[in-house]
């Protein structure tokens, strides 16, 4: 029997979907690389991931889907490797996998509504990820994404309900929510619900244990929003935030809509209220116009912040972007700040990672039973196997290599 394979690239929701891909499969001798357009470098190797998956699997169909598929379709179609092309606004479809046409990649900009997944089980990962939005309503001047997502869109809060029950059923214990643009879900829909309102309906209508919100515009936290990951003990003490830069001139030439000031005051309330939370933050290292003083600002942001869980791009242009206009950082210096960024970002990991030693921490067991995610998200490798999908309790006995090291307790 054939299998097929879902080669996934970028985020979360990009996870999320591959799932629905693969159950829309079947027993296809087919090979799926689900694409990301997010840089230069993630488009780079999503063709490096189609020309290795041709190599490996010569026999199979091979299909291009994700975001840099639905803003480049012919570009990726003209590739020797290539079978067929399925864009962002089809690739959730059934119809889409059956059509004998090399290119589907209808206007994502038309979409008006999300699907929601059509996958039992995340097969693969022991915690589940679930597109409650999609699409941004936002023109961030570095940013492609609209254009391969389409303009923000919400799951009815009654269909994320039910796709959590059912997760939760199969056994899934951590259910992380995500979106492109996860803080504006709900305008689009009928009453205009929040997020913070989600996430209280599905706090009250099931029996989720561990619930992760994936990145999020700190800018459209709410009070709401605000009190439940502080005070929730069922939402996982740790924030992503999309804050891309620490200095007020990149920020605005970003057309981002917060200020330098209004991350550090939310972060400093955040630990107020809830000491143990782990923030993590996107940083872009290299903007356009940027100085040596600016990318200071940032780089400084790190410890301002506590940023602990940090992920950090080198800019490079895209193409039809505002950002691509502007006067460029010559590459090799961006490549040395992204350096500096990230070895700034390891020391302050490293440090925060050495506080844990001696407290207990709940983690979620991931494949292959002897590694798994803490509350914090700090990886955690154990002393001893434990079934994958539990929730258990270790006690933290060192750091090494940036990963925590730890004795299983019991399980929970």
């Amino acid at each position: 029997m054939s299998v097929p394979h879902v080669i996934t690239l970028g985020c979360r929701l990009n996870l999320a979907e591959s799932e629905t891909i693969r159950a829309l499969l079947a027993d296809r001798n087919a090979v799926v690389v689900n694409s990301c357009a997010v840089t230069g470098e993630a488009v780079r190797r999503t063709r490096q991931a189609i020309r290795r998956a041709r190599r490996e699997r010569p026999d199979a169909e091979l299909v291009v889907t994700g975001c840099a598929a639905q803003i480049d379709p012919h570009g990726f179609a003209a590739m020797a490797e290539v079978d067929r092309v399925i864009g962002n606004a089809d690739k959730l479809s059934p119809a889409a996998w059956g059509s004998p046409e090399p290119v589907v990649a209808r206007d994502v900009m038309a979409l008006t509504e999300t699907a929601p997944h059509l996958a039992a089980s995340f097969s693969e990962h022991a915690r589940a990820f679930v597109e409650v939005q999609n699409g941004c309503d936002h023109r961030c001047t570095f940013c492609t994404i609209p254009y391969g997502r389409g303009n923000s869109r919400s799951v009815p809060a009654g269909a994320v309900v039910a796709r959590i029950a059912a997760l939760i059923e199969a056994g899934h214990h951590e259910i992380v929510l995500t979106g492109v643009d996860l803080t504006s879900y709900g305008p689009d829909l009928p009453g205009a619900p929040s997020l913070g309102q989600l996430v209280e309906r599905i706090l009250t209508h099931t029996r989720v244990a561990r619930l992760r919100l994936s990145s999020l515009d700190s800018i459209e936290i709410d009070d709401r929003l605000f009190a439940l990951l502080t005070q929730e003990p069922r939402v996982m003490p740790h924030v992503h935030l999309s804050l891309q830069a620490g200095d007020d001139m990149i920020l605005k030439r970003m057309k981002r809509r917060h200020g330098r000031a209004d991350a550090i005051r939310l972060v400093e309330r955040m630990k107020a209220a809830r000491p143990e939370i782990a923030i993590g933050a996107d940083l872009i290292a290299g903007f356009p116009t940027e100085t040596d003083a600016m990318a200071a600002n940032t780089a400084a942001l790190i410890d301002a912040c506590d940023i602990v869980h940090a992920h950090i791009f080198p800019y490079s242009p895209r193409a039809g972007t505002p950002a691509a206009r502007m006067p460029q950082v010559p590459r090799d210096r961006v490549k040395a700040r992204a350096a500096a960024l990230r070895e700034k970002a390891t020391h302050r990991r490293t440090r925060w990672l050495e506080t844990l030693i001696g407290t207990r921490q709940q983690l979620l067991v991931e494949r292959p039973g002897d590694r798994g995610h803490a509350g914090n998200f700090a990886e955690i490798r154990l002393a001893a196997p434990q079934p994958v999908g539990t929730i258990v309790s270790a006690r933290v006995t060192g750091v090494a290599d940036g990963i925590v090291t730890a004795t299983p307790d019991e399980e929970i």
